[in-house]
């Protein structure tokens, strides 16, 4: 699976030590090759609804997934840990 990059990408797990969660979306700033015992990932940036960034992270690809042209973004509270 290859994420378009500066696409939007969907969270399937929670980073809780980023204050981040399922559902979450984040938006594709790098792709990084699998490289032998190194998965292959990506680096994702997450925005507060008025458009500051609030995360930087690094995921293992199997993490995250592309977002669907049917599905609408919501707010919640964000609280890094």
């Amino acid at each position: 699976m290859s994420l378009e990059l500066y696409g939007r990408a969907v969270l399937i797990e929670d980073l809780p030590g980023e204050g981040l969660r399922a559902g979450d979306v984040g938006v594709v700033v790098e792709h990084y090759e699998a490289r032998g015992e190194i998965p292959e990932g990506y680096e994702l940036e997450f925005f507060s609804a008025r458009g500051e960034t609030v995360a930087g992270v690094s995921v293992p690809a199997i993490a995250v997934r592309a977002a669907d042209s049917h599905e609408l973004l919501t707010v919640r509270r964000f609280r890094a840990s």
